[in-house]
């Protein structure tokens, strides 16, 4: 029996979206670039971004925020690669159309995908495309169940009932368990769910069998309420179903490929563009203010707590006690050219030499001196966890109010807390939100904590 699956759906969307993206170029865009080439870079790029974006991977469950993202992504990653084919080319009137071209695009891909997705959602709650499902397990998830489909019709889903070696009296009872698998058949049922603390470990083997062998989905509700706090994925160890964790965001390689394309990108985008001319005045403010150095480096922990030097620009007075004492509020060693640069964040711009030589991120947990790091070891709760990762310019906790001075044992405790939810829920689409609160936090904000 082959199970019900929508199966075109999404290859179609890929082809209506390619051919939205070749007909605007085309239209729109100059002829002289409308080339073979051209168009195998650019299919080739949106199929690889997309790869890589998961965009494509909509299900009937998906929530519209979840496509929100999902879009930012792939058009923030798709822009760079689609201008940088005319980074060659002259500015002029053909860069400008081409970002004329993009805008169409994203307008156009968008507005496609929100209707195909309204359009289905449409279509499934009026009782079309939909799957068919049973349960294996009691009454009580059998309800949970149903008031389920029945409040989110437009997923698509018939919940046809349970079967239970115990009889109940309920409308959605349709017999024993033995009863099941020959009711799956001839009901042309889609998906199996399964409750395992009502059904044995024998039966649970037996199900699992038949589910492969019919090539159904198998859905397993957990049994512990404890589970539904992280993110599980099944995986079969020969015919036995197992839950077992999903590996976190930067256990995969590719989380660190698209962070580091992007930070390199990013970071040589800021060297290029501004401090390439921001830096020779700042160099003069900070001479003239004080006496002394320029740059001011300090060693901090890294990746794997592997020592590098942190730069930024000297905002203090040369003083013994900069590796031992961090700044605090109204800090006498702090100039008055230095208290402007704190206050604008200014001071951290060479930190972006640190990302482009790899050293750090322009997203992380931000680095704290050594004296710190050694006392928060012993006082906070998985504190080295951050240095599972490279630490950043800016972060969660900094765009989350926790950054600066540590005033009180809780300032660092949250700030350690929203390091690791980092961590365990990294997007590439998070990155762009703490970079873009980060900036409209150096626009609008007026204080800076120290």
């Amino acid at each position: 029996m082959k199970k019900k699956r929508s199966i075109l759906i999404r290859p179609l969307i890929v082809i209506i979206d390619l051919i939205l993206i070749i007909s605007i170029i085309y239209f729109i865009s100059d002829k002289e670039y409308f080339n073979l080439s051209f168009v195998f870079y650019i299919i080739a790029f949106w199929l690889f971004i997309s790869y890589y974006t998961k965009y494509y991977n909509v299900y009937r469950y998906t929530h519209v925020s979840r496509l929100v993202t999902l879009l930012l992504s792939q058009f923030f990653i798709f822009s760079l690669a689609y201008l940088s084919y005319f980074s060659v080319f002259k500015e002029g009137e053909i860069v400008n159309k081409q970002f004329l071209v993009f805008a169409l695009i994203f307008f156009t891909v968008s507005s496609t995908k929100f209707l195909i997705f309204y359009l289905l959602k449409k279509y499934r709650s009026k009782g079309r495309n939909y799957r068919n499902i049973v349960l294996f397990g009691e009454v009580g998830s059998a309800r949970k169940l149903e008031n389920l489909f029945h409040h989110k019709n437009d997923l698509g889903y018939r919940f046809f009932g349970f079967f239970s070696d115990k009889v109940y009296k309920s409308k959605n009872y349709l017999g024993a368990l033995d009863r099941g698998f020959s009711y799956i058949i001839n009901n042309k049922i889609d998906e199996v769910y399964c409750d395992p603390s009502k059904v044995s470990s024998s039966r649970l083997i037996e199900i699992t069998k038949f589910v492969e062998k019919n090539e159904l989905d198998l859905r397993i509700l957990p049994e512990n309420k404890a589970i539904y706090s992280k993110d599980f994925i099944l995986e079969y160890f020969g015919t036995i179903p197992i839950l077992k964790p999903k590996p976190l965001p930067f256990e995969n390689i590719e989380t660190h490929v698209i962070k580091r394309v992007f930070d390199l990108l990013f970071s040589s985008v800021v060297c290029l563009l501004i401090l390439s001319w921001m830096l020779p005045i700042l160099w003069v403010v900070i001479k003239l203010d004080s006496k002394g150095t320029f740059f001011f480096k300090q060693k901090r922990d890294g990746l794997d707590g592997k020592q590098f030097y942190c730069y930024k620009l000297r905002s203090m007075k040369i003083n013994s006690n900069a590796d031992k004492v961090s700044a605090c509020k109204n800090d006498k060693r702090v100039t008055k050219v230095g208290a402007f640069l704190r206050k604008t964040s200014l001071d951290e711009l060479p930190q972006f030499f640190n990302v482009f030589v790899g050293d750090m991120s322009i997203v992380g947990p931000r680095p704290h001196i050594n004296v710190q790091t050694k006392k928060y070891t012993n006082e906070v709760e998985n504190y080295l966890i951050r240095n599972s990762i490279k630490p950043g310019i800016t972060g969660l906790a900094q765009v989350s109010g926790y950054r600066g001075e540590v005033i009180k044992k809780s300032d660092i405790d949250n700030r350690v807390r929203l390091d690791i939810f980092y961590i365990e829920n990294w997007s590439f689409f998070l990155d762009i939100k703490i970079i873009a609160q980060t900036c409209f936090n150096f626009f609008i904000k007026e204080e800076k904590a120290y």
